[in-house]
């Protein structure tokens, strides 16, 4: 069952982290939601680019029910967002902003965080009522940059991705970040493909470690 709009955001805001899953196979993927969970990782972003995301989102919704949120990622357009949203997405994220995706995921009580970089972005996302806007992509948006823009924006949910690792999360966090998505450097390929599910659990709890260390010290 698809989770509502504010219990995704709710547990965002609580957690910080978003898995980010983007790789060339489906297979192991309603096993590595629960391998996330065990680490307190409960947010599994599967971008539309894996060969049969709608079918991997709904085989993970239907096991795990409420136990994770399970998102669509690299939503670019409307149509899109409503496959997702009827495969069971409980929320939507995208590379770009664009303003009928949002319509379209809050029309049926969904999250959605589309994707920024400038000013003028950030501001049209926020007419348009985003819940979490995705600075997009981290090897621009640096820490330093969260800053600048959140002197003129001030309270307004900010999240990067692309260059999100152990090194670079925290000073997210500290700059202003609500919370962080997170490639690559959480779900690595090989242990995905390979079953490695411990040490892709050791690798959440770790994320969840320095997000929640940042948080404090803040």
């Amino acid at each position: 069952m698809r989770q509502a709009r504010g219990s995704a955001l709710d547990a965002m805001m609580a957690t910080g982290v978003v898995a980010v899953v983007r790789v060339d196979e489906p297979d192991g993927l309603v096993r590595l939601a629960q391998a996330l969970r065990e680490g307190d990782v409960v947010h599994t972003e599967i971008t539309m680019t894996v060969p049969g995301a709608l079918a991997a989102i709904e085989a993970t919704v239907r096991e795990h029910g409420d136990e994770v949120f399970v998102g669509a990622g690299t939503v670019r357009d409307a149509t899109a967002a409503r496959l997702a949203i009827s495969a069971g997405a409980s929320f939507i994220v995208s590379p770009c902003l664009n303003p009928d995706v949002v319509e379209m995921a809050h029309r049926y009580g969904v999250m959605v965080a589309p994707g920024c970089l400038t000013p003028t972005e950030i501001d049209q996302a926020c007419a348009a009522g985003a819940d979490v806007i995705k600075l997009f992509p981290g090897r621009v948006a640096t820490p330093g940059y969260f800053k600048d823009v959140l002197g003129p924006f001030p309270g307004v949910r900010l999240m990067p991705t692309g260059n999100v690792n152990l090194e670079t999360a925290p000073e997210y966090i500290k700059a202003g970040a609500i919370g962080i998505g997170v490639g690559k450097a959480l779900v690595d390929a090989a242990a995905l493909r390979e079953g490695r599910w411990s040490d892709i659990t050791a690798n959440a709890q770790r994320f969840r470690t320095v997000v929640d260390e940042a948080r404090a010290s803040r």
